[in-house]
């Protein structure tokens, strides 16, 4: 049973809403009353602000059901939101936060070239974008387990493929050429591991 509804009641939704029910209401109502779009809103922009800080966080909504708006004030701030744009920026992607955490995980820049319109950026759209980005992993440095642990393959010699003949019938023989199920076709395996396909 929840205590209060007033941040439900903020963001048009009920206290039994799924989690991408509340991102829904919030994101219409943040883009309709963001100071940018709406400067006499800038009120309303923060009890929005506020109540999906709440909602959205599984442990403050807990709170909140139980106890309040009361409860919430009394406990420990586990957000480490400072102003309601921090919040926009996280939810929408267009700042760079605050954190040094996000800033350590932050890899290099990319950029891409996108044509907008003008409407399409004021009103907001949606493009997707097919990127691809090789990681070496920092602690095998790519190699896929520690130094001297990677050895050639038994079963492929190295070639990633096994190569099967059947004979079909007398004088006809069939050569199917598959990948090595023990290597998974790297040619390479981490000793006394096997992969399975």
């Amino acid at each position: 049973m929840v205590k209060e509804t007033t941040l439900y009641e903020t963001l048009g939704v009920d206290p039994s809403a799924t989690p991408s029910e509340i991102k829904k209401a919030y994101r219409k109502l943040a883009l309709k009353y963001h100071p940018d779009k709406n400067p006499d809103a800038g009120d309303k922009f923060k009890q929005i602000s506020h109540a999906y800080e709440v909602l959205s966080d599984e442990k403050k909504r807990s709170i909140y059901d139980e106890g309040g708006e009361e409860a919430l004030n009394g406990g420990p701030d586990i957000g480490g939101f400072h102003s309601p744009m921090d919040i926009f920026d996280m939810f929408f992607g267009t700042g760079h936060g605050h954190s040094r955490a996000r800033q350590e995980r932050k890899g290099k820049d990319m950029i891409h070239q996108l044509k907008v319109s003008l409407e399409d950026m004021y009103n907001g759209s949606t493009r997707q974008l097919a990127l691809q980005k090789n990681v070496i992993c920092s602690k095998c440095e790519g190699r896929g387990g520690k130094k001297g642990s990677v050895v050639s393959c038994n079963t492929c010699h190295g070639s990633g493929t096994r190569i099967r003949i059947n004979q079909i019938a007398l004088g006809m023989v069939q050569q199917i050429q598959t990948q090595c199920r023990d290597c998974g076709g790297t040619g390479e395996r981490i000793a006394g591991m096997s992969v399975e396909l």
